[in-house]
């Protein structure tokens, strides 16, 4: 298959989505100055310090209990860490700063997996051989442990164990998939990008390893095969999983364990994988979610994930989903 760059053109970004992502948060504002602007690297590392005291970023840090944990079901107070931290990686909060430092700890020290559930509350039929494990050991899912070790590499936790056993469950295809355990032999889109984004942080933290890079590589071919979002066997678009939920063109922030076109496309970007015309179709339906004001609209808000973007509602201007969708094309564009 051929991989020479196709020749379609992304349209350039309009002055004023750029000037309003600039006038936003530190986390949005210092990686628009970083992507899409000529700022030094000075203004850019001043703005991104100001994550941990001012705005979203700072908001999320104060919200954290003594305990390690974040507001929510107080049942399960484990997923909603899962869920901040991964926003705090997005952000790109400092992980050697005091405040990254400080609520990572914490996290290390006093959370666990089903950590307010009693051993007679524990299903009778279930793995439950992570119940009150430590956090970054992970649970049993690969779509989960995917996520914590996104997280815990970016924060500087030692995740050679959870990477062993993620590569361990690497499907034939390339792929992986939660529901291996109870017999599936195909990899799933959804669980594939969360393992995919964890060992890619996992290598940019460590270097990596040759398996890991190599289980990484095999990973990112499953979504390219499939053109980011076709049936491999007929070539025929997928709209979304076939257990139902959202279509994969509608674009979420925070996506949680959810697959979409956009989330595909900004790992590739992501894991410098040169643009090919296997991706053309997909940054196409991208640059059509565009607005007249260069925007791009929050698709869905998935149950339960954390507001990363106070105020917004599905279908108005998400400033998180027009930095992700610049990203793309320009990195799409700017291919050789």
């Amino acid at each position: 298959m051929t991989t020479n760059p196709p020749t379609w053109q992304t349209p350039k970004p309009k002055r004023s989505a750029i000037q309003w992502l600039l006038d936003s948060d530190p986390s949005i504002r210092w990686q628009a100055m970083r992507d899409l602007t000529d700022a030094s690297d000075e203004e850019i590392a001043a703005e991104r310090a100001k994550i941990a005291t001012d705005g979203w970023g700072a908001t999320l840090l104060a919200a954290q209990s003594e305990d390690g944990t974040w507001p929510a079901d107080p049942r399960f107070p484990e997923w909603p860490t899962l869920r901040t931290l991964l926003l705090l990686h997005d952000m790109g909060l400092d992980p050697a700063s005091e405040h990254a430092r400080h609520a990572v700890g914490r996290v290390r020290e006093n959370v666990k997996w089903l950590m307010n559930i009693t051993q007679d509350e524990l299903p009778k039929d279930e793995d439950i051989s992570w119940w009150h494990k430590p956090f970054f050991a992970g649970e049993v899912e690969p779509c989960i442990n995917g996520r914590v070790v996104t997280v815990g590499a970016y924060f500087g936790v030692d995740m050679h164990p959870l990477v062993d056993r993620l590569l361990g469950e690497q499907m034939t295809d390339g792929g992986w998939n939660c529901d291996q355990e109870i017999g599936s032999t195909r990899g799933s889109f959804h669980t594939t990008i969360n393992v995919l984004e964890g060992l890619l942080e996992f290598e940019r933290a460590t270097g990596g390893s040759p398996a890991a890079k190599a289980a990484r590589e095999r990973g990112q071919a499953y979504l390219l095969s499939r053109h980011l979002f076709k049936q491999l066997s007929t070539g025929e678009p997928i709209e979304h999983d076939r257990k139902g939920g959202p279509v994969w063109t509608q674009f979420s922030y925070p996506a949680g364990w959810h697959y979409d076109i956009l989330r595909g496309l900004l790992y590739l970007r992501n894991a410098g994988v040169a643009p090919d015309p296997r991706m053309a179709e997909a940054i196409e339906i991208v640059a059509s979610k565009r607005d007249t004001d260069g925007r791009w609209a929050l698709g869905i808000m998935h149950p339960d994930e954390v507001i990363a973007e106070p105020g917004i509602t599905e279908g108005s201007p998400s400033r998180w989903n027009t930095l992700r969708a610049l990203q793309v094309l320009n990195w799409y564009s700017a291919r050789d």
